[in-house]
């Protein structure tokens, strides 16, 4: 289980800017890194640790971009990436299977401005919180301009938002927000950051090991701010939206260890956990004893007139009081609680 130096090629300084990965350098390097340090291909590892990175991408992590998790220090999704790349090259010959989420959108989605108009024709202002009482009284109405692109009907359109508002109500998650349009597909804030996709290349040719990705929350009529399931899963009449991923509880159930990082501790990684959660107090609660999460790889959002970081910090309450460890990446994995040997 031991520990790797870090390569000489990472430089934590570039954690906050967007770059090309040298590809064929890099495969090359981890090649020699390989015989290096005698890593041996992930095929032959006596226990099976899981790296899952939640939406680890350009529109969450890096300062510039639409919805930069800066938490209270004002850079905290940075500092996270550096100690996350840290972590991975330190463990490159502990970790198994790696995981990447990529929240997936596009113009006309439920929570983007264009959705949603007043009397006016005006759209919401982002950020914005819209309730179900907006949609009842008219304040904001579905934008019958869409009903074309998506084809269905105006009429359709309202219920679905009406229905979908008050669906987030009854359920007690938070309300609809109005999000900045960020994680736009084929944009480069949909691309992983630069130091992390280099990071996860690097174990994937060192290890032999596929990267799994996996994109979640392009469905125009409903959030996936878990990359488990959708916040509403069906429509006004029934109709499905979209379904839960199995995948992540049937990948549990195969792995000896799961760790868990990235953006937003509050948001789409609370949420992930709190699925699986569920997902696993159906089939065996004692699987959540196998999860271990990256308190220091992971922040909440804090924006002008919302802190999420109670939250957040709650949300992980439960998760340990259910059986999962809250660790830390700069404490060796030795070091962790019922930690498998690798």
């Amino acid at each position: 289980m031991r520990q790797l130096p870090l390569p000489t090629f990472f430089d934590p300084r570039n954690a906050d800017q967007v770059w090309r990965v040298p590809y064929e350098k890099r495969a090359s390097q981890a090649l020699a890194w390989n015989e290096k340090h005698g890593l041996k291909s992930v095929a032959a590892d006596r226990s099976r640790i899981w790296l899952l990175l939640v939406d680890t991408q350009n529109t969450f992590c890096l300062p510039d971009f639409e919805l930069f998790v800066a938490g209270r220090s004002g850079r905290a999704a940075v500092d996270d990436t550096v100690r996350l790349c840290e972590f991975i090259y330190r463990n490159l010959g502990n970790i198994s299977q790696i995981t990447a989420t990529l929240d997936t959108h596009m113009s006309i989605q439920i929570f983007h401005a264009i959705f949603l108009v007043d009397a006016n024709g005006a759209h919401p202002a982002p950020y914005s919180q819209i309730d179900a009482a907006d949609v009842r009284s008219g304040k904001w109405r579905f934008n019958p301009a869409l009903a074309g692109p998506l084809d269905v009907s105006p009429e359709y359109g309202q219920e679905m938002l009406l229905h979908y508002v008050t669906q987030l109500e009854s359920s007690g998650k938070y309300a609809l927000t109005i999000w900045p349009y960020h994680a736009m597909l084929g944009g480069v804030g949909h691309a992983l950051v630069s130091s992390v996709e280099e990071a996860i290349f690097f174990h994937s040719i060192a290890r032999t090991a596929q990267t799994r990705f996996e994109v979640k929350g392009d469905h125009p009529f409903t959030e996936n701010y878990s990359a488990i399931g959708p916040e509403v899963q069906t429509g006004p009449m029934g109709e499905t939206l979209e379904q839960r991923n199995p995948k992540y509880v049937d990948t549990l159930q195969e792995m000896d260890a799961l760790i868990v990082a990235g953006q937003a501790k509050s948001h789409c990684v609370a949420w992930t956990l709190a699925d699986l959660l569920q997902d696993i107090r159906h089939m065996d609660a004692s699987l959540a004893r196998k999860i271990y999460l990256l308190e220091d790889c992971t922040s909440p959002v804090v924006v002008p007139g919302a802190d999420f970081t109670h939250a957040a910090d709650q949300a992980y309450a439960e998760f340990a009081e259910a059986g999962m460890h809250i660790v830390k990446s700069t404490d060796p994995i030795e070091t962790w609680k019922d930690f498998p040997t690798p």
